[in-house]
């Protein structure tokens, strides 16, 4: 797959990008003609760049969402040689088909995964993988015409089929408890020789704790201030800003609290957190408490706790470390979820701990229920050999 030359000051495609001048989008069929524009972009390129930017804080959703924005531009006009805003629901159809069956070159193995000339699939997508492609793209085109650039959305015609079926299937990407003492066992194992060995250490033990006991995503712990941390009637939370800017609060335990007072004391600050301080509750690789850990540097560091723990666990359990291996930042919010359910914490308490704006999706970490459904069920289930009549 050869892609369009891009500018060698941006390793970012989406952001360089360059399509011919007659399928840059200026005359697309599905402009918004007349009112008011929110945005002056006035090419497709220049509008897929405006909506990325609005995930600059979000490094692994912005990479994911840049993925799917440049696959649709690229099919769009090298497969039909049309720009993104003339595709109609009928050319929608066959992206679904060709997600479901990327052909050529798209999916060439013999070809690298990055570079100009790679290949921007690895096969056929799944049907999750699909609809997770799809509905990026949806929220894309809804963000455009929301922003006065397309006349409408040709996704918004989509028929949904099988979502009840989707939201109702458990989560799988998170530790069972026994994974998740082996992670906590495993780190308290690395060496401490030199100092630097020692702060990353203190900042993995308080990074991985932080994340399963608060369930913060990824961005949300990056930004995170110590002042976030508050006691209210003798207890402490936390103070949380979401997606879209949504406000919520999480109930912090006392050991929490006793892992936070190590981290600071650590160093060098008082144990507790004061209400008008500007310190990092994660600090920055350097240690300085005025400056945030990055978003990439969460993920990193949680790979690398993943990472490490698998190698521990290899000669004992090679299907654990092989989990471990697959796991990431998201996957500690998914085993907050999941060990309070398995506690019984009330469903309503997950879901705002969480911050779902649905109790349907909170129900999918529901393990528990589950596994006493399977018992009852196989529990008489016990092969007999029956006498020739």
């Amino acid at each position: 797959m050869n892609l369009p030359a891009a500018a060698p000051e941006s390793p970012e495609p989406i952001f360089s990008l360059v399509l011919p001048a007659a399928l840059d989008g200026h005359n697309g069929v599905n402009r918004a003609r007349g009112g008011h524009r929110q945005i002056a972009a006035d090419s497709d390129v220049e509008a897929v760049r405006l909506w990325l930017a609005e995930y600059a804080g979000s490094p692994h959703t912005l990479r994911s969402y840049r993925k799917e924005a440049v696959r649709l531009l690229l099919w769009a006009t090298q497969a039909l040689g049309k720009p993104l805003s003339s595709l109609t629901r009928e050319d929608f159809v066959l992206y679904e088909q060709f997600l479901a069956a990327p052909t050529g070159d798209w999916a060439d193995p013999t070809l690298p995964r990055r570079g100009g000339t790679r290949r921007l699939f690895d096969g056929p997508l799944s049907e999750r993988s699909q609809h997770q492609a799809l509905g990026i793209v949806s929220g894309l085109l809804t963000y455009l015409v929301s922003a006065g650039y397309l006349a409408g959305n040709p996704l918004a015609l989509r028929r949904r089929t099988g979502t009840a079926a989707r939201r109702t299937r458990r989560v799988e990407r998170y530790l069972d408890h026994a994974l998740w003492d082996h992670v906590l066992a495993s780190v308290e194992q690395w060496p401490r020789l030199t100092a630097r060995d020692h702060q990353h250490y203190e900042r993995s033990r308080w990074l991985i704790r932080l994340l399963y006991h608060t369930g913060l995503r990824v961005s949300e712990a990056a930004n995170a201030k110590a002042a976030d941390f508050y006691p209210r009637r003798g207890r402490w939370w936390l103070h949380v800003v979401g997606k879209g800017g949504t406000e919520g609060e999480v109930p912090v335990s006392a050991a929490l609290m006793a892992d936070l007072a190590r981290y600071r004391v650590f160093h060098g600050l008082a144990p507790t957190p004061s209400g008008n301080e500007t310190t990092a509750a994660l600090m920055s690789v350097a240690g300085d408490p005025c400056r945030h850990l990055t978003p990439s540097a969460v993920y990193l560091i949680v790979k690398e706790v993943f990472r490490r723990a698998a190698g521990m666990l290899e000669a004992s359990d090679s299907a654990g470390a092989a989990k471990l291996r697959r796991a990431s930042t998201h996957w500690l919010r998914h085993s907050a979820a999941t060990h309070q359910a398995d506690a019984g914490t009330d469903l309503r308490f997950i879901q705002k701990n969480m911050r779902h704006a649905s109790i349907q999706t909170t129900g999918i970490y529901l393990h528990v229920e589950d596994d006493r459904r399977h018992t009852e069920t196989v529990r008489e289930q016990v092969d007999t050999v029956r006498p020739d009549s």
